[in-house]
């Protein structure tokens, strides 16, 4: 099983396919890790050699940011945008979605689940004296 910077690829993908679940590996830059590496982007990851396995790896040290620091980076850019107190920071901080989509409808995945509002019980009735 290819291992590749923490993260086991699945043996029967293709290489150019497997690579994207190494996290800031998409489509296009798994066929640039696979053209740099000199290697056909149809093999399985199962008919890599350790070699290409290796040429792999040291690519993607070389050339990008992947996994850990990635997530470290974007969470720091977060973490700046709520301390300076940007509009951007403001919305990450109350969970609302940052790059100007409607919020009068939708955006539930940010938001969360609707909040039970102006739902009252009947009140109860009183028993009659007769």
């Amino acid at each position: 099983m290819a291992r590749i910077a923490g993260v086991d690829l699945p043996r029967e993908k293709r290489v150019d396919v497997g690579l994207t679940y190494i996290y800031g590996i998409g489509r296009a830059s798994a066929a640039q890790i696979v053209k740099k590496a000199g290697m056909n982007g149809a093999t399985r990851v199962k008919d890599l050699s350790e070699d290409e396995i290796v040429k792999l790896r040291e690519t993607i040290e070389r050339d990008y940011e992947v996994e850990g620091d990635l997530r470290k980076e974007v969470s720091m850019n977060i973490k700046r945008l709520v301390d300076t107190g940007t509009y951007r920071g403001l919305r990450h901080r109350k969970s609302l979605p940052v790059r100007g989509q409607r919020t009068r409808t939708n955006a539930r995945t940010r938001k969360g689940r609707r909040a039970a509002i102006g739902k009252a019980r009947k009140p109860a009735t009183a028993p009659s004296r007769t």
